[in-house]
């Protein structure tokens, strides 16, 4: 078995730890289970922001993690290591990445 078919079978058992739709945006990249808790890690899609759908855009790599501290179940301690992506607008030069004010 493949590691992505892995971590595809692992999305199915977490998916309830998880915001809902966030896995429209983000692939599971990593669980850790510790003694403080269970971390999880997500990376960004590479699906660039629709407002930029008519422009050439090339993925730049991420921005820095965001740490998000969340207790869904029995008070066991849970967090969200999000990667988030940005992307270079080739004709401007400029580096954007995805209003998450509008996804909300």
């Amino acid at each position: 078995m493949c590691n992505e078919s892995i971590l595809h079978n692992i999305e199915e058992s977490y998916h309830f730890l998880l915001p809902e739709g966030i896995l429209d945006y983000f692939e599971l990249s990593e669980i850790v289970e510790g003694l403080t808790g269970l971390q999880i890690y997500l990376e960004e899609k590479n699906l660039p922001p629709s407002e930029y759908k008519n422009q050439k855009l090339e993925s730049k790599g991420f921005l820095p993690e965001r740490y998000i501290q969340d207790f869904p179940i029995r008070n066991q301690r849970v967090t969200l290591c999000i990667k988030r992506r940005r992307w270079e607008v080739k004709a401007a030069g400029e580096i954007v990445s995805r209003d998450w004010d509008m996804v909300q």
